[in-house]
């Protein structure tokens, strides 16, 4: 049919893989169209519960792509010979490289278009792709802008003047760069924003593994530095003490170290890749995981990382933290960690970190026994 473009996904009742991999592709290359509804022969034959099948796309998007597109994925119905098809519109994505969330920046995870045909990225344009993504993470911060429209800096503002210094919104936002070149205001605007649109998930779990959810908590979309204190005193609140009363002074012990694992969750917050998604907190009746995306920064190793040497992701985000004395920049956050628990809690992938804290049985028998 000469309405429809050679980049043709056939019935929806076949497309989960082909789908998210196609939209990848396109996102990785110069964009396309996809047809929902229409058959390799391009016969139109409709799709059957189009709210439902939009639901199912839109969540696929949002879940198994990283980063997350779904702002600039753009889905729509649209009618042809009577029958009901979807229109998914993909540009060019914005970042330098996309994959699929289960495969990660593997050549099974990095499809791109060649000609009409979808194949896999090599490993050398991934990591050509990777380092240029991660290069220049803080200036696309300061560059993209928000998604958000309606930004107010009210909480930064007020948590600036309470450290003593003289501020107006205008210096704020000249300070941090929180506009960009157009002047809009941008992604770390959007972070630093009152309101917005970034969920920041706390979730317990039952048992060891992330099979049951006991609960769920939502700290974000709210100023990401009023969600890293209300996550920092839920912390505080699951660390369950036991009390040794026949020793004078009397002897407290933790549940964890929660020096140590507030190190952790700032670093989860000024790493993390905010350009994929958001950190994660996870609580199991064992240990607590926290986990943040893009693994080390551009020219990182492990040594340097271990040795507390500071290469942040997001500079100027990192610069907001110490300013507020949330966080000092002289890298001794790692080594406060290793300290207490050593190397082997760091699980550090090409596309995450997450760090895992184990749970003191001592205090785990004590709290099971009353």
């Amino acid at each position: 049919m000469k309405y429809f473009s050679s980049s043709i996904i056939a019935l929806l009742s076949t497309v989960d893989d082909e789908l998210i991999r196609t939209i990848v592709a396109f996102l990785n290359t110069e964009g396309g169209t996809i047809y929902i509804g229409v058959d390799e022969e391009r016969k139109v034959v409709g799709v059957n519960n189009v709210e439902e099948a939009i639901i199912r796309i839109n969540d696929m998007v949002s879940s198994q792509i990283e980063p997350n597109p779904q702002e600039e994925v753009k889905t729509q119905i649209a009618f042809y010979e009577g029958k009901i098809i979807i229109v998914i519109k993909v540009p060019r994505g914005f970042s330098h490289i996309y994959c699929l969330k289960k495969y990660g920046y593997s050549p099974l995870g990095c499809p791109i278009n060649i000609g009409t045909s979808t194949t896999s990225m090599t490993e050398a344009q991934i990591a050509t792709r990777r380092r240029k993504r991660y290069e220049t993470s803080d200036d696309l911060m300061i560059k993209s802008p928000s998604r958000y429209n309606d930004v107010s800096l009210d909480i930064l503002s007020i948590l600036l003047r309470n450290r003593r210094y003289c501020v107006t919104l205008d210096s704020v936002e000249q300070h941090y760069q929180l506009r960009t070149e157009s002047g809009k205001y941008n992604m770390l605007a959007e972070l630093l924003s009152d309101k917005n649109n970034i969920p920041l998930n706390f979730v317990k779990y039952k048992g060891k593994t992330k099979s049951a959810i006991k609960e769920r908590n939502d700290y974000g979309h709210q100023s990401i530095l009023a969600a890293y204190q209300e996550i920092l005193s839920r912390l505080k609140a699951e660390n369950i003490c036991k009390c040794d009363t026949t020793q004078r002074p009397r002897v407290d012990t933790y549940l964890y170290d929660i020096d140590a694992v507030n190190e952790v969750l700032i670093n989860a917050f000024i790493h993390n890749d905010w350009n994929a998604t958001e950190p994660l907190v996870s609580f199991f009746d064992d240990r607590l995981e926290i986990i943040s995306h893009g693994g080390l920064p551009g020219g990182e190793t492990k040594e340097m990382f271990f040795k507390g040497i500071s290469n942040p992701r997001n500079a100027t985000l990192m610069r907001i933290f110490h300013d507020l004395d949330i966080a000092e920049h002289n890298g001794h956050g790692i080594p406060t960690i290793l300290s207490v628990y050593g190397e082997s809690v760091f699980d550090i992938q090409d596309s995450y970190i997450n760090v895992v804290i184990p749970f003191n049985k001592e205090v785990l028998d004590n709290h099971s026994n009353h």
